[in-house]
């Protein structure tokens, strides 16, 4: 039935603030943006690797929602990497200090990380 994962959708509190930080920080290019007027709404398709999207939105007055990773929902976005020391390092050369200590999955032997976006969404990097 299923096929693959085709997108993740985020409302963000800060729109220029979240593009920046997904495009500029984490690299993710840009498939398309599109605002909508009558919603003084953006939406930013972004490519995560080539069969993934984010898509980032911006909706005025969108309430606050808890968020960490052992909340109930949606527990955090998680993005593969082939190094996980070089990605750590790369993230920390712009500036991201929300890292946590790298842990060692029991289940796998894979290691992992997290760290959070502008607005607090637990963000995983798992060791390929």
């Amino acid at each position: 039935m299923f096929t693959k994962l085709h997108h993740v959708a985020i409302i963000c509190s800060d729109y220029e603030r979240s593009k920046s930080f997904y495009v500029n920080t984490l690299g993710l290019h840009q498939i398309e943006e599109t605002y909508r007027e009558e919603r003084n709404s953006y939406k930013l398709d972004l490519g995560v690797g080539e069969h993934t999207r984010i898509e980032l939105f911006s909706f005025p007055n969108a309430p606050e929602r808890p968020s960490y990773p052992e909340a109930q929902g949606l527990r955090h976005l998680a993005f593969e990497v082939e190094n996980l020391d070089e990605a750590v390092s790369v993230l920390v050369s712009k500036g991201i200090n929300s890292l946590e200590k790298i842990r060692l999955d029991e289940l796998t032997n894979k290691r992992f990380t997290f760290f959070a976006d502008p607005d607090g969404l637990p963000i995983e990097l798992y060791e390929k």
